[in-house]
């Protein structure tokens, strides 16, 4: 079994840091839990070590956790905007369309 065989079956975000030994605060946690392990899974999937060993793979999922546990110390989950609603928050609202009627469709009335 590899290491993303184990960690597809872990539940709660504070498993997948007990299983790669990565330290962290459980307020912290408490908090980012679904942006920490998305962040995790954006920077394994830009760079997935093709070929790689359990070993390297196990390695470069315990980097790219501790990574993305390191952004929500520094910063929140608002500010970072991992997910479409945070996104769509700050997002300039567009200026409602002005009605265009093409002339070719006027006509005028003879009488």
């Amino acid at each position: 079994m590899s290491i993303l065989d184990d960690l597809r079956k872990l539940s709660a975000a504070e498993e997948f840091f007990d299983l790669l030994g990565v330290e962290y605060d459980p307020n912290i946690v408490r908090h980012s839990r679904l942006h920490i392990l998305r962040r995790m899974g954006e920077y394994l999937h830009k760079a997935a070590p093709e070929g790689a060993s359990d070993d390297e793979v196990r390695e470069a999922c315990r980097e790219f956790l501790a990574k993305a546990y390191q952004d929500f110390t520094k910063s929140s989950p608002i500010e970072e905007r991992l997910f479409k609603v945070h996104k769509d928050a700050v997002k300039p609202k567009e200026e409602p369309k002005k009605p265009f009627v093409p002339l070719t469709t006027v006509t005028t009335s003879n009488g």
